[in-house]
This record gives C-alpha cells, structure tokens and sequence, in this order.
C-alpha cells in the first residue's frame, strides 16, 4: 500500500514540474536562418501543443502556421512556432504573430556574419511527435553568452513555492485540530470495543466450564 501512494505522489508531482516545464518561458540564443509557412493537421492527440487563440481554431482540422528556423550557437537546429496564444493558456496574451514574423525575417542572417538574437518562447522541441517550442519574443544580442536572467520563471516558482507551503502548515495545523483528535477517538473506541469483547469472551468462557 506504501508503495501505491508513494507511486501516486512521484505521478502527481511529474504532472505538476511537466506544466510548469512547458508553460514557463525560456530563453534561446540562435541565428535565425529562415521562416516559412506550413499547413499542419491538428486531427490527433498531438492537437493540445497547439494554440487556440480563438474559438474557430478549436473546430479546424489543419490550418497554415509559421515557422521560424535557427541555428544554436553549438551548430544545433532547432525550429520554433509562430503562433497567438490569445486569452488562451498558456498566459501570454501574443496577438502579434504578424510583427514577429517580420522581425524574425530582418534578422536572418548567416554563419559568415551571424546576427545573434534571444528568442523568448515556451513549450517543448520533440521531433518524433513534431512538436515545437512556440516564440514569443525576439531582441537583439551582443553575443553568444547575452543570454538575460529568467526572472519571471524565478519569481513564479518562489511564489509557487511559498504557496505550497503555506498550504502545507495549515494542512499540518488543520490535520493537528481536527483529524488527529477524531483518528486518537476512533482508536480509543476500538481498544475499548476490544477489551469489551475480550472481556465478554473470557466471561462466557468461564460460563462454559462451570456448565460442564
């Protein structure tokens, strides 16, 4: 039974840093090399790594979405999305798919004069699955390492943090007032349930051998 629970918690927690993992944002330091535009199939499961910035798109089997290609400072791809999040989650109210595609296209650049740019963005790059992280932002870098601190992903995980256990030490006091006392009388009631029934065994067993 131990191993059950301990099994649920570890599921439980995986679910809740795998959210945070893909909703939070982060940072990229690339040379982006290309944009283009694809029509993609939302028919699968798949469809909950893309956006629905509005109620239409919940309906659509495919629709055309923009891409934008770079290249990491380690000669790695990577590819990201283009896309509004809208009021959907995750929070990040991107209305301006249009001016990003447009920035992403003046700063293309090559490897003889690479233009180094931070792409801010969240979600995840698998390529079995054909998944990929969504851009939300693009600035320029002075270089390489111009990779800015992520204070939003800190203070939100200081916050959730705090909130967690402030849940927990009322948790603890509540369970301390309420449920502790109620399990100490549950137990009490069942000892003294069982020196009665001890009590009435052992009587009808010395009735039974002054009978015989």
């Amino acid at each position: 039974m131990g191993y059950i629970k301990w099994v649920f918690i570890l599921c439980f927690w995986a679910i809740i840093g795998a959210t945070l993992h893909y909703t939070l944002p982060q940072y990229d330091v690339v040379r982006i090399v290309n944009t283009y535009e694809e029509r993609q199939e939302l028919g699968d499961w798949t469809r909950i790594f893309w956006s629905r910035p509005d109620t239409q798109s919940a309906g659509l089997e495919n629709r055309d979405v923009q891409f934008i290609q770079a290249v990491r400072p380690n000669g790695k791809p990577i590819v990201y999305r283009n896309e509004d999040t809208g009021w959907s989650w995750p929070p990040y109210f991107k209305f301006d798919t249009a001016n990003l595609y447009t920035e992403a296209n003046d700063a293309v650049s090559d490897k003889d004069d690479p233009e180094w740019v931070r792409v801010k963005h969240y979600g995840w790059r698998n390529q079995t699955l054909s998944i990929f992280p969504n851009a939300v932002a693009i600035s320029p870098a002075a270089s390489v390492d111009d990779k800015p601190t992520n204070w939003t992903s800190i203070v939100i995980l200081v916050g959730l943090g705090f909130l967690i256990l402030a849940l927990y030490i009322r948790w603890l006091r509540f369970k301390a007032r309420r449920i502790d006392p109620m399990v100490e009388d549950m137990e009490d009631g069942l000892y003294a349930m069982g020196d009665a029934v001890s009590e009435r065994t052992q009587g009808l067993r010395r009735l039974f051998r002054r009978s015989k």
